[in-house]
């Protein structure tokens, strides 16, 4: 994967403090040829290391990462690579849907049946956080960058979880904190597309254009794509079309740089 230099004249435009952060979801053995081709595509945008890897030990549990060597093989030359690797959950599964009140909406709404940590007690997500980071960090040969929930939704929880186990960082919506002190780090919209019925993916394209127009004054840009992007040609025309719009600006960066870090 050779990413293209950027030219003088856009690297001259870029101030310092402004940065492009990009993300892949949804890590699995189930999705690897989709991460493959979303990879390579990144690469071309923002350089072989300047993006980060969420990834699922098991996959709607059915896709487990344990036991699975070639895979495994996978993350670790990522990692190598300097590919940042985030704790995506542990099976991306809700399995304690809310009924009523605002959790309700949220898991009806904002995701498909994946809001895994959205409703979790603080016990059974501390436990699925732990025993997912040993996984991944066994894998990788090095600690995981941080954690963030399937669909960014997180229940109280899920945060007693994270400040209790020290994630170095996470991510909603709208920023990017550590859990430990609660200190932000980035404001703004995540950029991401949606591919799961004809009216998101119109409604993401709509979001996603907006984004290019009123987002570039932003100091951090976030942008996030997902498998199912690599299904709908004009997703992924949107996706070329929004990076190439932020790197004119906005340096390539590791969720670390955040922080203060490389």
């Amino acid at each position: 994967m050779n990413a293209p230099a950027p030219s003088s004249s856009v690297s001259a435009r870029r101030l310092p403090e402004n940065r492009l952060v990009v993300s892949i979801h949804d890590v699995s053995p189930r999705f690897e040829a989709q991460v493959d081709a979303l990879a390579e595509r990144l690469a071309r945008h923002v350089g072989e290391a300047k993006f980060a890897m969420l990834v699922i030990p098991d996959h709607w549990r059915g896709a487990p990462i344990a036991g699975n060597a070639a895979f495994a093989a996978r993350l670790r030359g990522w990692a190598d690579q300097g590919i940042e690797m985030f704790l995506h959950g542990w099976s991306h599964k809700d399995e304690t849907p809310a009924t009523e009140g605002l959790a309700a909406i949220k898991g009806k709404h904002m995701t498909a049946g994946e809001g895994e940590f959205l409703n979790l007690p603080q016990a059974e997500a501390l436990a699925r956080m732990r025993d997912g980071r040993a996984l991944v960090e066994d894998v990788i040969g090095r600690p995981v960058a941080g954690f963030i929930a399937p669909a960014w939704l997180y229940g109280e929880g899920a945060h007693g979880a994270m400040r209790e186990l020290g994630f170095a960082l996470a991510e909603d919506h709208m920023k990017v904190w550590r859990p430990a002190s609660g200190e932000v780090l980035a404001k703004g919209p995540v950029i991401t597309w949606a591919s799961r019925s004809k009216a998101r993916i119109a409604s993401s394209l709509l979001a996603a254009a907006l984004g290019r127009a009123v987002l570039p004054f932003t100091r951090t840009i976030r942008v996030a794509v997902h498998p199912g992007d690599t299904t709908v040609p004009a997703l992924l025309d949107s996706i070329d079309r929004t990076l190439a719009r932020f790197v004119r600006t906005h340096e390539p960066s590791r969720y670390a740089a955040l922080g203060g870090g490389a």
